[in-house]
């Protein structure tokens, strides 16, 4: 059985071991503002989402991470897909997400709906990265 539900104090173990990313400080944050979405099958976590608010007003999925074991199962589309219409029903017409240049997960994006929408460059020496791509999506009555 599949859920998709927002994150929880108790899911806290779970999601560092998906999320390198960020602070508990802001897992914390992800959870008193209901930013972050647990993903379970059969109960069990299995994945991760969590979003901000580019501009302060257009929702940026900063992470989909489903774990390696439940990879290329559709979870991923199903779990942008709640988000989705989650934006959608709380008033958001349009969504955001990015991932790098040379990360597979531009051409899943590209599958389910988002158009190329630019780029960003970060070449300073400390924090250079390869290429940025951004996405956005039309918020439909369908999505």
């Amino acid at each position: 059985m599949l859920t998709i539900r927002h994150a929880e104090p108790g899911d806290k173990d779970f999601w560092f071991t998906l999320d390198k990313h960020i602070s508990e400080t802001e897992f914390e944050r992800k959870i008193r503002d209901k930013m972050g979405y647990i993903l379970l099958l059969d109960n069990v976590p299995a994945g991760l989402l969590r979003y901000n608010l580019f501009w302060d007003n257009t929702p940026f999925c900063n992470l989909l991470y489903i774990a390696p074991a439940h990879q290329r199962m559709g979870l991923g589309e199903k779990m942008m897909l709640h988000w989705e219409k989650e934006m959608k029903a709380l008033g958001y017409d349009l969504a955001m997400v990015s991932t790098q240049s040379d990360e597979y997960a531009q051409h899943f994006y590209r599958k389910i709906g988002y158009q190329d929408a630019g780029a960003l460059v970060i070449n300073l020496s400390s924090a250079a990265q390869p290429m940025e791509l951004f996405f956005i999506k039309p918020l439909s009555q369908d999505t």
